[in-house]
């Protein structure tokens, strides 16, 4: 009997497994399937914490509705009168010490209309003016692997980029639009423009996909998004989940396959693995050169997420508003969510409660972080008056660090993880890599991911 390791229990791993245990029930076959995570509880990045009435994310916080539609998952869970989407409001940015609406009818900041463009407060009459360039020029290609911020500019004009559409996409993709592939954040915008002749155009006649039915982009479950990391793992009835066990090396041994040490002292033999931990981690389990040279090239960046409860209506802030995001230096966050006012299910009472995220591509963020809890907790509660002149004191917080764990795909990423690919396909046959690292950072893309990587095996070990 085949065994298959799975090294991470986050979205990814768990998707591994889910398809497998569905492949070899189709085919009638056995698998031995060992599923494994350093940590002491399955979910990755997906943490679920409720505390005095509220529910925090203390990693992703929700699922791109549009990227799951098509999936069929949320109903084979069963987990249709589970979901809740977010709200519809208002998004601005924080700049010049006060709050500037986001232009509402826009994508990523990118305006859907001419109207749209012309009300925006964030711009002047030259960057407006510029920015009509987009509906009459389009003499030069661009490919996938090009700059995002180089297209955008190009077309749309710098400020329209700088002060409406980068603090936007920054906040959703880590790094630079610069440093960034179209590939990696937008790539439906080369079809955009030379379909329609204009980035505008091609959003508005499609706008409908980004915004959803009634403007739901996002969804989650009533008892947060663990939910369906529980629904999962709950579904797994040939798997065997080992947590609290940490890889510590991966050798080949002398006929097909590996032998796998632990550093509790534990070894397994499997004849393929499946690597869905994050690439600085993976490359540790190797005493290969070559590898760890390509592994350096994968760029990663830190987040700090600052929860902070109140025992005050969320009332208190902006009406019909569900964040800001803060580009400048006026605050030390880069963005602010205003989680009960955005996710009902969050907080029963309807208490307030507010999300600050804290980045490392903020100038200010080598000042903040090796702070402890306790000093990070003074930090946000000072943007939170500085930004909404709230002081009341909180009645429950939740600090968490994602230290270079947070994928930034550079315009050299593809390249990277082709070779990586190569190199294992090469060098250890039947490794498989797997997650965020090198496919895409969003949930849906992660469960795909996983699928993926569990027909691969199912082609080299079922169907043989």
């Amino acid at each position: 009997m085949e065994t298959i390791l799975i090294v991470g229990g986050g979205i990814t791993g768990l998707s591994v497994v889910y398809t497998l245990e569905k492949e070899a029930a189709k085919q009638k076959r056995d698998l031995k399937l060992l599923l494994v995570d350093s940590a002491a509880q399955l979910g990755g990045k997906i943490r679920t914490v409720k505390e005095n009435g509220f529910i925090m994310e203390t990693g992703a916080d929700s699922i791109v509705a549009r990227k799951m539609k098509d999936s069929g998952l949320i109903e084979e869970l069963e987990l249709e009168e589970e979901a809740v989407y977010n709200a519809v409001g208002t998004s601005f940015l924080f700049r010049e010490g006060e709050l500037k609406q986001i232009p509402r009818d826009s994508v990523f900041g990118i305006p859907t209309s001419i109207q749209s463009l012309a009300e925006s407060p964030l711009l002047s009459d030259h960057g407006k003016v510029e920015a009509l360039k987009d509906f009459y020029i389009n003499d030069r290609k661009f490919t996938e692997h090009d700059s995002i911020g180089e297209f955008l500019e190009y077309y749309l004009g710098k400020e329209l980029v700088e002060k409406q559409i980068a603090p936007v996409l920054s906040g959703v993709y880590s790094g630079t639009l610069h440093n960034l592939t179209i590939a990696s954040t937008l790539p439906y915008v080369l079809e955009y423009k030379e379909k329609y002749g204009s980035i505008m155009k091609g959003f508005a006649t499609n706008k409908n996909q980004f915004l959803g039915k009634d403007d739901k982009k996002f969804l989650s479950f009533n008892n947060g998004l663990s939910t369906i990391i529980d629904a999962m793992a709950n579904r797994l009835e040939k798997t065997e989940i080992w947590l609290e066990h940490e890889v510590e090396q991966i050798n080949k041994t002398d006929g097909k396959g590996y032998k796998v040490y632990f550093t509790n002292g534990k070894v397994v033999e499997a004849d393929s693995i499946v690597l869905s931990i994050p690439h600085n981690h993976a490359s540790r389990l190797f005493s290969d050169k070559e590898l760890h040279e390509e592994f350096s090239k994968i760029k990663t960046s830190s987040l700090i997420s600052v929860y902070v409860g109140y025992s005050v209506s969320d009332g208190v802030l902006p009406e019909n508003g569900t964040g800001y995001i803060a580009p400048d230096n006026d605050l030390f966050c880069n963005a602010c969510t205003w989680t009960s006012r955005k996710w009902e299910h969050t907080s029963k009472g309807g208490n307030l409660l507010i999300r600050l995220f804290y980045k490392s591509s903020h100038p200010t963020f080598s000042e903040i972080k090796d702070l402890n809890d306790k000093d990070l907790l003074k930090i946000a509660k000072a943007d939170i008056e500085k930004s909404l002149h709230i002081n009341a004191e909180p009645v429950v917080s939740t600090v968490t660090k994602w230290t270079d764990q947070m994928p930034t795909y550079q315009i050299t990423h593809p390249d990277t993880v082709s070779s990586l690919e190569e190199q294992f396909a090469q060098k250890y046959p039947d490794i498989f890599l797997a997650g965020c690292s090198y496919y895409g950072v969003g949930i849906p893309d992660c469960i795909e991911n996983g699928k993926e990587i569990a027909k691969k095996i199912s082609e080299n070990v079922l169907l043989k």
